[in-house]
């Protein structure tokens, strides 16, 4: 639609002989514009075959001191290695969205298998909100103000570069300023649960 659009706001047709590109005017049809119909899509059952993805949990961090909140995630990945980017999706509902709007940063910490609790406290289960979420666990800062959480397999902090706002979600890209790593099993989730995902012999090893 946006090509269409910009198409014909540049389109002049000819005024020297009353053609355009050797079309005769009076044969010519104007164009029209196709408007999407304005009822909501039809559920085609998306959220269903989600559920059989395997994602590694995350927790997004975002905000300092008591302006502090956060959200469990499986939408965090990298964007790109040169620069080195992350990618993650939040919901616009969600009290995390205005802190990493405001703050200007987001540090996702990759769970370990045995952070279970913590993968919950962010999920807003039991209720707890904001700076409360971040009990119970060692937290430290890297390079923005984002939280890292000790004992993560990662802490990747970032910059806020972009966002992108579409639909239900607002897509944030993050320019990576320090990455913090240990070793151990990763927390998954998948079908409403939680499972582990073993560390390779060859990484265990190293």
């Amino acid at each position: 639609m946006i090509e269409v659009l910009a198409f014909l706001e540049h389109w002049r047709p000819s005024q020297s002989d009353g053609h355009a590109d050797g079309v005769p005017m009076s044969s010519r049809t104007t164009p029209r514009l196709i408007q999407p119909p304005a009822s909501p899509r039809q559920e085609l059952g998306l959220k269903g075959a989600m559920r059989h993805l395997v994602g590694a949990v995350s927790v997004v961090t975002a905000g300092v001191g008591d302006d502090r909140t956060g959200a469990t995630v499986t939408s965090a990945h990298s964007l790109s290695m040169e620069p080195e980017t992350m990618l993650v999706s939040i919901n616009l509902s969600s009290s995390t969205w205005p802190v990493i709007e405001r703050h200007g940063h987001f540090c996702v910490n990759i769970l370990a298998a045995d952070q279970i609790e913590i993968a919950d406290r962010f999920a807003g289960r039991g209720g707890l909100k904001g700076v409360d979420r971040y009990q119970g666990a060692e937290w430290t800062t890297l390079v923005t103000g984002a939280q890292a959480l000790h004992g993560a397999l990662a802490s990747v902090d970032c910059d806020v570069e972009h966002i992108v706002r579409r639909h239900s979600h607002a897509l944030i890209f993050g320019a990576v300023r320090a990455v913090r790593t240990a070793p151990g099993d990763a927390l998954v989730y998948s079908h409403g649960r939680y499972g582990t995902l073993p560390l390779p012999e060859a990484a265990v090893a190293q």
